[in-house]
């Protein structure tokens, strides 16, 4: 059996406290061939992302995908990098920050972290920095509001394996998705109004989510489902009709059928069809990130005007703004129920578990 993991330097009788971990897909350190590299080796190890046998795959990602992929991959990584680094990260870091400042004032026993899926902050690092700081109950928050095995499924089982080699495994609860959300829903529509307001009326409107297999879909993953459902609450919220709006997969990759229609497709179909101006939103972004500033309000862009339209305008993800962070604060509250009414612990209980393991010649 393998050794349990323990904390050496555990403290009996030290304050307990609630942990609240939002995890991101992730993102490499720099927007260089090296660092897109590494993050893209361990992207795309990940058996939930690609679900083809290690046997196959492994020749295929280090001899093939890791010596081609990473150069142009850090070079459309280095057109969206701004002076704060990555935008994902720069986002998410924003978001946790802000919903910690609100807890600490409201409820001081719970604290905010933030952990990436690929590269740092990892999740696994940030899940034990909030255990080393007393954390033992844990609420984890996959920042996807469509659930897909090879996001959250990824990251739930990255922590249910984590915890099941832990001595003193947490209490925990975790969100798997949040697309039908009120809140959720109300911003995507306040934010596509604004948008309109501040510019106009565009002739389409197309919802781009990221795409998966096909083969995922048809042996029961609900993200397909789910992204229509969001781009249909959205749309009844706006008032649009049927055949103003359309939902497209982008971003994929090898020669399998993944959902259709694809992106790229469909903003060809549009701009062939004479759409004049396009307006493109990927509410399964919780931040703006590479597939969305680069692939479609760049590539996507010059396509679309190569092919006759005249204007595509991508409208931002939710980012830190003040709807985003009033949203997670109510998907924390709502997975803290009973947690939220009171600390885990009282000062006499851990002064008394102190006592006793003092008795017992612990610290």
């Amino acid at each position: 059996m393998e050794k349990l993991k323990g904390q050496p330097q555990f403290k009996h009788g030290e304050s307990v406290k609630t942990g609240i971990l939002l995890c991101n897909l992730g993102t490499p350190t720099k927007p260089n061939k090296k660092s897109v590299k590494k993050y893209l080796k361990q992207f795309l190890s990940d058996q939930r992302v690609v679900e083809i046998p290690k046997i196959f795959w492994w020749p295929i990602l280090n001899i093939i995908i890791l010596n081609t992929r990473p150069k142009k991959s850090a070079h459309a990584y280095s057109k969206v990098w701004t002076e704060e680094g990555s935008p994902l990260l720069y986002y998410s870091n924003n978001l946790a920050k802000a919903i910690n400042r609100h807890f600490e004032k409201e409820k001081p026993w719970v604290t905010v972290s933030l952990g990436m899926r690929y590269g740092t902050p990892s999740i696994l690092n940030a899940l034990e920095k909030l255990m080393a700081d007393g954390a033992r109950q844990i609420i984890f928050i996959p920042m996807f509001p469509q659930y897909a095995s090879a996001t959250t499924g990824s990251i739930l089982q990255l922590i249910f394996n984590y915890l099941s080699k832990l001595r003193w495994i947490p209490k925990t609860r975790y969100t798997t998705s949040y697309h039908k959300h009120p809140i959720y829903i109300k911003s995507l529509a306040e934010t596509i109004s604004n948008h309109w307001k501040e510019n106009g009326q565009p002739e389409k409107l197309l919802y781009s989510f990221h795409g998966i297999p096909e083969s995922t879909f048809l042996e029961g993953d609900p993200y397909h489902c789910q992204c229509h459902e969001t781009a249909r609450l959205v749309s009844e919220t706006l008032d649009l009709k049927a055949d103003f709006w359309s939902v497209s997969f982008q971003s994929r990759v090898g020669f399998a059928k993944w959902l259709s229609p694809y992106t790229d497709e469909e903003i060809v179909k549009l701009a062939k069809s004479n759409t004049g101006v396009l307006d493109v939103i990927s509410p399964g972004f919780a931040v703006d990130c590479l597939e969305t500033i680069e692939e479609i309000n760049m590539q996507y862009k010059e396509l679309f005007i190569e092919e006759g339209g005249k204007n595509l305008r991508y409208i931002p993800s939710l980012n830190d703004s003040d709807s985003n962070i009033e949203l997670f604060k109510s998907l924390i509250l709502e997975e803290l129920g009973s947690w939220a009414k009171e600390p885990p612990s009282r000062p006499e209980e851990q002064l008394a578990a102190a006592q006793r393991a003092n008795t017992m010649g612990a610290k």
